[in-house]
């Protein structure tokens, strides 16, 4: 499995919300990773035909967490360089995807910000139209300007 395969897998975690009060991110996580579970999607999808070996399942879970962690913080980043777009036009899809990218640029230093950002705009491409992939880009490259200003 690749990492863009493990960074596709913490987006759709991550599409499915934030943990309520009665549930914990490792609780989720073990959920969506239980091997039955999984190998029933990979029927589905060939993203589910390979399990992620332990780095991989580390990564997918300091990622989960961080976008749950920080979840205030990355949808405060989104909303102040989403120009033209309302926070409730953006799909769950999208959130996910920026949410993840987002966090990879500001708390794992070991990716670069390029690959992060080239990463969910791949990502983005087989969930959303050409409109969202640009908006997502936008955003992505918005919140760069602002970093380096």
């Amino acid at each position: 499995m690749t990492r863009t395969a493990a960074r596709e897998l913490a987006m759709l975690i991550g599409f499915s919300g934030a943990p309520d009060a009665a549930e914990t991110v490792e609780e989720r996580l073990d959920l969506f990773f239980d091997r039955e579970h999984y190998a029933t999607l990979a029927g589905e999808d060939p993203l589910f035909a390979e399990y992620p070996n332990k780095r991989q399942m580390d990564y997918i879970r300091s990622l989960v967490e961080l976008m749950w962690t920080h979840h205030a913080e990355l949808d405060a980043h989104i909303a102040a360089n989403a120009r033209g777009w309302k926070p409730e036009r953006l799909s769950r899809a999208a959130a996910a995807i920026l949410r993840c990218a987002l966090c990879e640029i500001l708390y794992l230093p070991d990716v670069p910000d390029a690959v992060a950002i080239n990463e969910a705009l791949e990502i983005a491409k087989k969930y959303e139209d050409e409109e969202t992939v640009a908006f997502i880009n936008g955003v992505l490259g918005g919140f760069m300007r602002g970093r380096t200003e």
